[in-house]
């Protein structure tokens, strides 16, 4: 990820109601969510206020849409996401791996699988 890349998904997430949009659809994985879904747990947001959100955080590259009949499903972009993390923690340990054990405890999924993931 280029540093400019970086600076559109951090200076989108700094929105509470954006942030709060990208936990979400972390949440709601790879099936995302539709757009009514998620501007009912935004507190019932209008759908012009959840257009220009998600419409920000997909510019950023953090969510991706998809028309599914008459809905629009969005999901989070896990793969943007990890790289943003990679962003900010590459060269973090100069040598020094201990100093990266913390974070690697805190980025190793404490999930159980489910029988839907194993079937995927």
């Amino acid at each position: 990820m280029k540093e400019a890349q970086a600076l559109s998904a951090f200076a989108a997430l700094a929105q509470e109601t954006r942030l709060r949009i990208v936990r979400l659809l972390v949440t709601a994985g790879p099936k995302g969510l539709p757009a009514g879904a998620i501007a009912k747990a935004m507190d019932n947001a209008s759908s012009s206020r959840m257009s220009f959100h998600l419409s920000h955080l997909e510019h950023a590259g953090l969510v991706l849409s998809r028309r599914d009949g008459r809905q629009i499903i969005y999901c989070a972009q896990l793969d943007a996401l990890s790289e943003l993390i990679g962003f900010l923690m590459r060269d973090c340990c100069q040598g020094h791996p201990e100093i990266c054990a913390p974070i690697e405890r805190i980025l190793t999924c404490g999930c159980t699988p489910t029988k839907e993931s194993a079937d995927v």
